[in-house]
């Protein structure tokens, strides 16, 4: 009998935190376990990904926050994750935008970022344009002077490019 039916036999005679172990080492295989049992709290994530977000409409920023949520679902803290926000995207961003941001939208956001550490990075050059300085943006939001060259500097850096 094979190692995945042995467990699931036992698992009736386990505790139901045990059983949980056991089906999931079960249905993952010793390869599985093996790769993560080698990644330690504290170790730098495999992966890197950045986003641009350059539009105020909602639907837009609706769907890169749901990709962003995703990524985090399926690398939990393998994974980090930059948004770069100019243009009329700025306004996700602000205290008081401008344009008509959801509520929602911005507080997802924020609790992406307070969460799961997802840098959020407006640009200068945008705020400038605006009229905002570091005191209208939220303060979860990172300024950088030029976003497109902090979109430049992260790629040199090993960052995935997705832009929508």
């Amino acid at each position: 009998m094979n190692l995945r039916r042995r467990l699931l036999t036992a698992l009736p005679l386990l505790g139901s935190s045990a059983a949980a172990v056991a089906a999931t080492t079960a249905a993952s295989g010793p390869k599985a376990a093996a790769a993560k049992a080698e990644r330690f709290p504290g170790d730098p994530p495999e992966h890197k990904l950045l986003y641009q977000l350059n539009h105020a409409d909602a639907d837009y920023i609706e769907h890169i926050l749901n990709s962003v949520g995703a990524m985090i679902g399926k690398y939990a803290d393998n994974i980090s994750l930059v948004v770069v926000v100019f243009g009329p995207g700025i306004h996700l961003l602000a205290k008081a935008p401008k344009r008509p941001i959801p509520a929602a939208l911005r507080e997802r956001a924020r609790s992406q970022a307070r969460d799961y550490g997802v840098q959020f990075i407006a640009c200068g050059n945008t705020m400038k344009t605006v009229g905002w300085t570091d005191k209208d943006m939220m303060d979860f939001a990172r300024i950088e002077e030029v976003g497109a060259a902090a979109m430049m500097e992260l790629q040199e850096q090993g960052y995935a490019y997705i832009a929508w």
